[in-house]
């Protein structure tokens, strides 16, 4: 299963809260009401340029489930319209 080098795992005091302007609002404005998130450190290597762009963010927060929504939605089309949803019929064209 391949060679290359050994993946190594970043050293997890790199990652600090501080260094990510958008963490540190989300830790100013949860103080203002007296709180304070222990686990926010876990979100910061998703705001690591390493890791992703913004704009890569921005995707994978639209799209995440995009494409088995857009499976289901497409199987339960086929699925009414292969037992006759019911909809099909008499939709008041005249015909009595």
């Amino acid at each position: 299963m391949g060679g290359g080098e050994k993946f190594q795992c970043p050293d997890y005091r790199i990652y600090k809260v501080e260094n990510v302007p958008e963490l540190v609002q989300v830790q100013r404005a949860l103080a203002s009401h007296g709180l304070k998130d222990p686990w926010l450190r876990n979100e910061v290597w998703r705001y690591d340029p390493g890791f992703s762009t913004h704009g890569q963010r921005l995707k994978l927060a639209l799209f995440r489930g995009f494409k088995w929504g857009l499976i289901l939605a497409v199987g339960t089309v086929a699925l009414e319209r292969a037992f006759g949803g019911g909809h099909e019929h008499g939709h008041g064209h005249g015909h009595h």
